[in-house]
């Protein structure tokens, strides 16, 4: 067996541990449509999902349409996701992203990552966690926690997140790309967590070379 052929096999092992683990992992931004979710996803940025859900409630009971963000005040927007941080840009991301929505979408949110990376404010990260959720296009999410934990397991040996989605793609398989998302964010928050990781108490620590037990 080559080295390819083991990392690939060792890729496999992973993810079936990780499902057993953690078997209803899932999105865990609240949203009730594709625009609610690309919005949270912008908020999301430098901002924990947690914060995001208590902010979105009342945001998306005050702005409840594409419209009425499109055509928000940009000030009042920005102070009613303030405690999101960086609540200037991120206004001006989310009211952007939703007059072109309006104006060249008919409304409605895009299904292609060229026409969502076009938007204001949304990259890659967000673009694939749209894609995943509310178009089933296999996608992959690349957060902190993708990016420490894929180092962690020496799959990959660099920051970057576009080449880190580029060989998580080829490691597992196409189908479960948006759950290995979810479950490596879970695993990030209940074990391998980026200042105090428990690696005695991790499943996955006999298959990770950055094991310190």
């Amino acid at each position: 067996m080559d080295s390819k052929e083991k990392v690939k096999s060792r890729a496999e092992n992973i993810l079936t541990l990780l499902q057993k683990e953690y078997p209803d992992a899932k999105c865990s931004l609240h949203y009730q449509s594709h625009h609610e979710l690309l919005i949270a996803t912008i908020l999301s940025a430098q901002c924990t999902d947690h914060r995001v859900n208590q902010v979105t409630p009342n945001l998306f009971k005050k702005y409840p349409t594409v419209q009425s963000f499109a055509h928000s005040n940009l000030s009042e927007l920005s102070k009613d996701i303030h405690s999101c941080g960086y609540h200037n840009q991120k206004a001006k991301s989310i009211q952007g992203a939703s007059l072109t929505i309006l104006n060249e979408y008919n409304g409605e949110v895009p299904n292609t990552m060229d026409a969502l990376i076009r938007l204001p404010g949304v990259g890659r990260k967000t673009a694939n966690c749209v894609l995943g959720q509310c178009f089933n296009v296999p996608s992959m999410v690349i957060d902190t926690h993708m990016v420490r934990i894929m180092n962690l397991l020496g799959f990959v040996e660099t920051k970057d997140p576009q080449k880190i989605e580029l060989v998580a793609m080829d490691l597992f398989p196409e189908e479960k790309w948006v759950k290995l998302t979810h479950m490596v964010i879970d695993h990030g928050r209940a074990i391998c967590i980026a200042r105090r990781p428990q690696c005695s108490d991790c499943i996955l620590a006999p298959l990770c070379p950055s094991n310190h037990s």
